[in-house]
């Protein structure tokens, strides 16, 4: 079967598109490369022995976007990663957000309606939650007003979707993820941000290596048992195998509803001084850090009830927040190795 990925040469979506074809699927993969490299794609090849399709395509440009579906209209589904996904970027942008966000999945939408891509999975967020009166969060949590911009566009987009699965024409899953970390086993993909890094990990990793001089930790005062913000981790791999998984559900039909929700997380949440211990034990590296004032847009703390996603997908956590780090360490250290330019400040 013959799928498409867009932001294929993402972070998620790589791996997404390493586990399509290691379950057999043709991938073509649309990215404008605005954070990411399209080096991926011959790492993709190298792990797989296959090497996907690409094209480089803006799909907020809606006469690119018309183009491509011109010429390919025969996917059995689409997986619709492509999105600006900084929180903090989000809050001094918030129109870029929105235009890209929104404008990318309708003008998707509209050059699929015809017939082709009917099946949808979309890459949600926990951060539709808001900061939740009560935890775990399941499906059924009420949304609380988005905390950032980037939280809007999500929830903005899951109710997009729902109204054209009204319509009649479109099946669609969406996976409402935590935080992704961790890297490939292979060590030839993983985490790649553009400038400094808005996510933990890969903050903590530069910091190990000396690329950043020092961490900055946002906040210490939050209502947590340490001050820092409570989040679930889940490795990239475990999360990419769900995507699969999501994919054959709604093409093999067995959908229970032809809109359906799953939280992707671990159900176990770490603080970022927690994350900070378990990196520095693992490793044996000592991390500089410092703390500064909140970042607009955090959420205090949020972990997931899996419970549907288990019984439902059939799916679960395989790796515990060890093999997590230890893999995004080590695809730092190969960056660190391969990339000539790996020290210039950015």
């Amino acid at each position: 079967m013959k799928i498409l990925v867009t932001g294929g040469t993402g972070y998620i979506g790589s791996h997404a598109v390493v586990a399509l074809i290691d379950q057999g699927f043709d991938v073509v993969i649309i990215d404008n490369l605005s954070n990411s490299k399209q080096d991926v794609i011959n790492a993709i090849g190298e792990i797989c022995g296959k090497v996907p399709a690409f094209f480089a395509i803006d799909l907020a440009d809606e006469v690119a976007t018309r183009q491509f579906f011109k010429q390919h209209n025969d996917f059995d589904g689409i997986i619709h990663f492509a999105a600006y996904k900084a929180v903090g970027e989000s809050v001094e942008k918030p129109l870029k957000y929105y235009h890209n966000n929104l404008f990318s999945l309708i003008n998707i939408l509209k050059n699929t309606e015809a017939g082709s891509g009917t099946n949808l999975v979309f890459s949600s967020s926990s951060t539709v939650y808001g900061n939740a009166d009560i935890l775990p969060v399941t499906e059924n949590t009420p949304f609380k007003p988005a905390i950032s911009p980037y939280g809007n566009t999500k929830k903005i987009a899951e109710e997009i979707i729902m109204d054209t699965v009204r319509s009649g024409w479109l099946h669609a899953i969406s996976l409402r993820y935590f935080n992704p970390i961790g890297a490939h086993d292979s060590g030839l993909i993983g985490e790649l941000p553009i400038g400094v890094p808005n996510n933990l990990v890969p903050y903590i990793t530069q910091t190990a290596t000396g690329k950043r001089d020092f961490l900055r930790v946002y906040g210490n005062d939050y209502d947590t048992p340490d001050g820092t913000p409570i989040r679930d981790y889940i490795h990239v791999v475990d999360l990419a195998k769900a995507h699969v998984v999501a994919l054959n559900r709604i093409i093999g039909k067995k959908q229970k509803e032809p809109f359906e929700a799953f939280n992707l997380g671990t159900g176990k949440g770490y603080s970022v001084m927690e994350i900070i211990d378990t990196f520095e034990k693992i490793t044996n590296t000592k991390l500089h850090y410092r703390i500064e004032e909140r970042r607009p847009g955090d959420v205090t703390k949020i972990y997931a009830d899996t419970t549907l996603a288990n019984e439902e997908l059939g799916w679960r956590t395989e790796r515990g927040l060890e093999n997590m780090l230890n893999t995004a360490w080590r695809w730092e250290q190969y960056l660190m190795e391969h990339d000539k330019d790996y020290f210039k400040k950015q």
